[in-house]
């Protein structure tokens, strides 16, 4: 790849620029519509469809069971338009791209040492195939990272992918509701037919492709419902959901500001309206899920995102939004006090479950990275044992009795098993200079994005990113990097650079 600036997009494609169009930006205009100079292609295969059907377009994706193979799929056409446009004028790569590329090659490294047990781990429980998979799915997030990156926002705009994550937000919330409405909902989907029956039967296999709007779990001592549709697994439902909100406030509200998508218009329209809405509608809803969910970490991440918000409203001068936000929060806070859903935290905060597992395998992890600090095992492994002996393990009368999963806790303790200290370092350098350099980005979008990656660095002690997660991350990178990229007018930069 060149790391030279393209041309434009129409010029690329082997048009001559437009001379004099006007420019659909005034007061009015939608700032998803391209303006001129754009491709012109309009529909359903304008420029940055595959980011749209992806994200809007994912409930589909995952009722046809192919939720999480959706990442790699849609990387496809975008891998195929980013050959095109290198050909043409060369591709732009974001700041600090060497670490992630070298990652990227820690990760294919580490392969080698799939053959090899790490001391107090049982031999042979790391296999290729799921390194595999998770190498392609680092891969096709890395093409969406410099696909979106290398689209203007012209073609696509920043409102665009705010409102289609926003979308997905929303289905989020109605999965939630649905998971506990009809916590028994599921449906057999198509992909699992399709798949042999001994594959389609197995336990892993059926959380990915058999639809499903909620986990049965004893975590407060007897069998309740999590929420979890449209992912595959509660823990991934409230991370989507916590990072998900901040682009459905961000895009679905018409914050009066200046932006790089175009003036906001002085008049409403009754579209604004209804997403705003439908937006606060939304966020009022997704309360009962989210405590039904008992998602600890959820509970704090939220909290952390609005106490983020606020501190970049009172750097703005925002005193009276910020008072606004401020009540409004003390007296949802109130009334979730005098509602039955106090009872539910109290449960769980007086049920730790999973505390001691999580600590384990934490432990075992750093132990794994220890034993292999450069390039880690590859992939997973399985803890001998449990944490009281290590002649505890699964049964007949106890299947989830030791033998737990070491990486599956966060996506810092995979790092660590599968890539090393090494690896770890790469994977989180990467992602911390992205922080560092856009930490200044004042704008509602930009914020939301800037929010979206330090999240990650939250729920990597407690959620696994792949896939989705870290393609919500991915994209937020690609926006920041775009933005600073095009300057705060949305146009090209001086020198050319997009």
């Amino acid at each position: 790849m060149s790391r030279r600036s393209p041309q434009p997009a129409a010029e690329a494609a082997g048009a001559s620029p437009p001379t004099a169009a006007p420019s659909p930006t005034g007061p009015g205009a939608d700032p998803c519509t391209p303006a001129a100079g754009g491709t012109g292609r309009r529909g359903l295969f304008s420029p940055g469809w595959p980011v749209v059907w992806l994200l809007a377009g994912y409930p589909l994706w995952w009722a046809l069971g192919l939720g999480r193979f959706a990442f790699v799929a849609f990387a496809l056409p975008m891998a195929v338009e980013l050959v095109r446009r290198h050909r043409a004028a060369g591709l732009r790569l974001p700041p600090g791209f060497g670490l992630w590329a070298l990652f990227l090659l820690w990760c294919a490294a580490g392969l080698s040492l799939i053959g090899t047990a790490p001391p107090g781990t049982l031999p042979g429980s790391g296999g290729i195939l799921g390194a595999l998979v998770r190498l392609a799915v680092y891969l096709s997030l890395t093409v969406l990272l410099v696909y979106v990156g290398n689209l203007s926002r012209r073609e696509l705009s920043d409102l665009a992918v705010a409102r289609s994550l926003g979308w997905l937000c929303l289905a989020t919330v109605a999965g939630g509701l649905l998971g506990m409405a009809a916590p028994g909902f599921g449906f057999t989907a198509p992909t699992e037919l399709l798949l042999p029956a001994g594959l389609a039967a197995d336990p892993y296999v059926q959380e990915l492709v058999h639809p499903a709007s909620a986990q049965v779990m004893e975590v407060l001592g007897y069998e309740s419902p999590r929420p979890k549709a449209p992912w595959e697994y509660t823990n991934t439902w409230g991370n989507m959901l916590s990072l998900l909100l901040a682009w459905l406030l961000a895009g679905w509200m018409r914050w009066r500001e200046p932006g790089a998508d175009g003036p906001v218009p002085t008049r409403r329209t009754r579209a604004d309206l209804l997403r705003a809405w439908t937006a606060g509608t939304a966020v009022v809803l997704a309360v009962a899920p989210v405590v039904y969910s008992l998602n600890r970490a959820v509970w704090a991440g939220l909290a952390l995102s609005l106490g983020f918000v606020l501190v970049r409203l009172l750097r703005r001068g925002r005193v009276v939004v910020v008072a606004a936000v401020s009540a409004a929060a003390c007296a949802a806070l109130a009334v979730a006090l005098l509602s039955p859903l106090m009872d539910v935290v109290r449960e769980r905060l007086d049920n730790p479950h999973s505390d001691d597992g999580r600590a384990a395998t934490s432990v075992a992890a750093v132990q794994a990275a220890n034993a292999s600090p450069v390039l880690g095992w590859g992939t997973t492994r399985d803890m001998a044992g449990s944490s009281q002996s290590i002649a505890i393990g699964p049964s007949p009368d106890c299947p989830g009795c030791g033998s737990h999963t070491i990486g599956n806790n966060g996506q810092f303790w995979l790092l660590l098993v599968a890539h090393g200290w090494g690896g770890a370092a790469l994977f989180l350098a990467f992602f911390g200079q992205v922080v560092w350099r856009y930490r200044r980005e004042s704008t509602v979008l930009g914020t939301a994005a800037l929010l979206s990656v330090l999240l990650l660095f939250w729920y990597m002690f407690f959620y696994v990113a792949l896939a989705a997660p870290l393609a919500v991350t991915m994209i937020a990178v690609a926006l920041l990097w775009r933005r600073a990229a095009e300057g705060a007018g949305g146009g090209p930069a001086p020198g050319g650079a997009r």
